[in-house]
């Protein structure tokens, strides 16, 4: 089965973070990039997601 890719609006929801915290962590190295899915289509792999979700939320507990 083929990973889902996720759109920023859906990266911003499902993390709960705005488009400019996204960017804001990417630049520092602390949030996935996305990878190129056309010439003007990026997405982040879902998995990529999920890992980052499951490291935030384990070092708040």
């Amino acid at each position: 089965m083929a990973e889902r890719h996720l759109r920023r609006p859906d990266v911003e929801y499902i993390t709960g973070l705005s488009r400019s915290t996204i960017y804001a962590l990417m630049d520092k190295g602390k949030f996935p990039r996305p990878v190129k899915l056309g010439a003007r289509i990026v997405a982040w792999p879902e998995s990529c997601i999920d890992a980052w979700l499951a490291q935030h939320t384990h070092s708040e507990n």
